[in-house]
């Protein structure tokens, strides 16, 4: 075996490697396979931005299903399994889902600003069609740029610490070809949709802001505007989970390209690798904290006799963590209104 696929960390440490990831491929499997059920039982209720939800949780199974399972085994084998082949494979699977995730996470800050800010009859341009193409455009994406380091634009290798495998960032040092592929996509697929994610909500917030500012006695704010502040805060903890998870790895990362692999410890490579692996399990707990109805449907879940999972209730009024996201879509033009009322009650 190549000396590249040789974990350079301690037993133990391989041994709770594997231990981590495999507890986070079952939270995040049975975390996003409860939302996807959910999103599944009231389907016909789904408003069309709300797919972008789904196609998160789809994301994120996805990168599990198709990574974990290898790394885990390398893990407490001590070496990486299946040589060049398995790497490759890994490291584009890593890739294809995780610029897929912050795509989608980018559309959905544009399309909750844009609804956030538009009339109900523009918002209701926003069809299930659209958002179907959109989504199919972020997948194509992804594929283009994960394809990419296969036909001589970047390249995929091993993680120094020998049990994972990722983008060649050492391999750049020197290589004029490999830092241009670095640069173009650090900007395009990782500063721009986080500038875009940052100005949309700080957007969304300016006007949640204004709407407090406008009315003048608390007790006043209207449940739609309260409403509004909640989903923006969800939203926006969505979109922060995954980017703080990502960060130490990207600092790590780049650190490789302009030192030595060898200047930074084994067990300092793993941990930011670990970090944001973990991403896949996080939005299931946010969903559990700001949705009543997720908790109740959790809170179904069973075990009797092995795993028995109930039919989600079919209390259709209920909002599902998808809903939680978008049904704020009309919680500005609601709070006008009801200032409005509030007003006309006084003068009365």
């Amino acid at each position: 075996m190549e000396e590249q696929y040789i974990s350079k960390l301690h037993p133990v440490v391989d041994y709770g490697a594997g231990v981590f990831l495999l507890i986070i491929a079952i939270l995040t499997i049975l975390g996003n396979s409860a939302v996807l059920a959910m999103a599944v039982k009231r389907s016909s209720l789904l408003k069309s931005p709300e797919l972008l939800t789904v196609n998160l949780a789809v994301a994120d199974i996805g990168m599990v299903i198709s990574m974990y399972p290898l790394a885990v085994a390398s893990a407490w084998n001590h070496a990486w399994l299946g040589g060049d082949a398995s790497c490759i494979y890994y490291a584009l699977m890593g890739f294809l889902f995780g610029v897929c995730s912050m795509m989608t996470l980018c559309a959905m800050a544009v399309i909750r600003f844009l609804v956030a800010n538009s009339s109900k009859s523009n918002s209701n341009k926003i069809t299930k069609n659209t958002v179907g193409i959109l989504i199919t455009f972020i997948w194509l994406y992804s594929l283009f740029w994960a394809i990419l380091p296969l036909v001589g634009w970047g390249y995929y290798g091993p993680e120094p610490f020998g049990i994972s495998c990722t983008i060649a960032w050492s391999k750049f040092h020197n290589s004029s070809n490999g830092f241009s592929f670095i640069l173009s996509m650090f900007l395009l697929c990782t500063v721009l949709p986080a500038l875009t994610i940052v100005a949309c909500y700080l957007g969304i917030a300016w006007k949640v802001h204004k709407a407090y500012q406008e009315i003048q006695n608390i007790d006043r704010i209207p449940n739609a505007t309260k409403l509004e502040k909640k989903l923006t805060l969800m939203a926006v903890l969505i979109s922060v989970g995954f980017l703080s998870s990502w960060t130490p790895y990207a600092a790590a990362s780049f650190w490789s390209i302009f030192n030595s692999s060898h200047s930074l410890q084994p067990l300092v490579t793993l941990l930011p690798c670990l970090f944001a692996k973990s991403s896949t399990a996080y939005n299931p707990f946010i969903y559990y904290i700001f949705s009543k109805t997720f908790r109740r449907e959790i809170k179904q879940l069973q075990c009797c006799c092995g795993w028995r999972v109930p039919f989600f209730s079919t209390n259709n009024s209920a909002e599902n963590p998808a809903s939680m996201i978008w049904s704020g879509r009309d919680n500005v033009r609601l709070s006008s209104a009801a200032k409005l009322e509030s007003q006309g009650a006084a003068a009365n």
